[in-house]
């Protein structure tokens, strides 16, 4: 029998164990750390054995494959021992796809605005009363849907580190919101490395299948050129123009798009919608073009977009007190995110900012701190490049090294008619868990202080 070792506890990896489970392998799962209470009652219920606290590396170096977690690094020991024996490692992406017979996927990837977007796509479809899943990077686990659903799309957001280890997996439908500069400490500091990465999303995709991408984004646009695949290409775009026999969406100065997939096509008024900026505009384009490629009518379409709410942790609105309005934009983790952030900002702010830094380069957001940043809070246990950045560019740099400090002097700097914006252009993981946590915990004490 086939012997399945799974690396990682979490939602990825507890999905892919039971799936491994149902599908008749000897599967073991082994994490390092400890394994959520609500994960282990599902291991315990499907009869999946596990370990937590360490490996136990005999019984992983015994496996024919290994699905492996997407917060797992390559420089992990054990994962460079797994690579010594040359055992193969796939993605709970790559594993459940396998079994998910005639089921259709929807992917998205990014380095910023998928989350958004995907969330959308999935609420257009779900309204629209298909046979839909939400997982990958949010929602539900793949794995754990295909091992006990029965669904007929499946919407997946797909991060760099899960499309590392997916080899013979097919988008019906891909969409690549943009490519800048993240995750580059996983990627030997090396850019193009992370873009192979991020275009792995169209891989083995043919003339039935579709390909979404932003052709304002110069990165991506040279890659696209590069492509040697006769795919259906959808561009998407504010800025440039590019013509496609399959379709398109453009996005006009009074801020309407037309989607055009085929012969079919919906009109958006963005200023109609929810969630607002360029970023926004963008992401709706995008779903749109997803949403008709997958055979949604576009009144249906149309409905969902104007009906759909920001996500949260990404430019939420928290609360306005005597005239300062605070928003969460936790998951705003890298320079692009924020530039977005700012982009959309109408009012004076003060921005907090700061944690672990991925090898940013924050030259990109010096026009508009310029232009819209009274004050800038670092917020993190090294505040050194920031201050050093923004120096001389914001009238005032503030470095505190915990949440209550930074909140405190955010308070102390906005005045009535400011906005106090959490946008931190950096991980989380020196001062908090993860970015819903640090998002979370800046809502909580909003709430509670002011």
């Amino acid at each position: 029998m086939k012997r399945i070792v799974v690396l990682g506890g979490g939602i990825s990896g507890y999905g892919s164990a039971i799936l491994a489970k149902k599908e008749g392998f000897d599967v073991f799962l082994s994490d390092a750390g400890r394994i959520a209470d609500r994960f282990k009652s599902k291991l315990d219920e499907w009869a999946v054995p596990y370990e937590e606290g360490g490996h136990t590396m005999e019984r992983i170096l015994a496996a024919s494959e290994v699905i492996k977690s997407p917060g797992i690094p390559e420089k992990a020991a054990v994962v460079k021992a797994l690579r010594e024996r040359n055992i193969p490692i796939i993605s709970e992406m790559e594993f459940a796809a396998r079994y998910m017979g005639k089921a259709r996927t929807i992917c998205i990837t990014g380095s910023n605005g998928k989350t958004t977007t995907t969330s959308l796509i999935y609420k257009i479809m779900r309204d629209a009363g298909m046979n839909v899943a939400l997982g990958g990077n949010i929602g539900e686990s793949f794995a754990y849907s295909v091992a006990t659903g029965d669904y007929d799309w499946y919407v997946l957001e797909l991060s760099s580190f899960q499309l590392d280890g997916m080899y013979r997996f097919r988008a019906d439908v891909s969409v690549l919101m943009n490519i800048t500069p993240d995750h580059l400490d996983r990627y030997d500091y090396c850019f193009q490395n992370y873009v192979d990465s991020k275009m792995r999303i169209t891989q083995n995709q043919n003339s039935r299948n579709h390909f979404i991408y932003c052709a304002d984004d110069e990165t991506l646009w040279r890659e696209v050129e590069r492509l040697d695949s006769n795919v259906r290409q959808l561009p998407f775009m504010a800025k440039a123009s590019v013509a496609s026999g399959a379709g398109d969406a453009f996005l006009s100065s009074d801020g309407l798009f037309t989607a055009t997939v085929g012969s079919r096509s919906v009109e958006i008024d963005t200023t109609k919608m929810q969630i607002q900026g360029l970023h926004n505009a963008y992401n709706a384009m995008a779903a749109a073009l997803a949403t008709l490629a997958a055979g949604v009518d576009a009144e249906s379409i149309r409905r969902s977009i104007y009906d759909f709410s920001p996500v949260e942790h990404r430019l939420e609105p928290v609360r306005e007190v005597d005239g300062v309005l605070y928003i969460n934009d936790s998951k705003a983790t890298n320079v692009d995110s924020v530039w977005y952030a700012l982009e959309s900002m109408t009012r004076p702010v003060v921005w907090i900012a700061g944690g672990t830094d991925k090898g940013n380069d924050y030259s990109p957001l010096k026009e508009f701190a310029r232009a819209k940043v009274k004050a800038l809070i670092c917020m993190g246990l090294d505040n050194e490049k920031l201050i050093r950045d923004f120096t001389g560019v914001v009238p005032q740099v503030v470095s505190t090294d915990s949440l209550d400090a930074a909140m405190h002097a955010a308070v102390a700097a906005a005045e009535r008619g400011d906005v106090v914006l959490l946008s931190p252009a950096c991980a989380s993981f020196n001062l908090f868990k993860n970015y819903e946590n640090r998002g979370e915990l800046f809502k909580e004490w909003v709430k509670n202080n002011i």
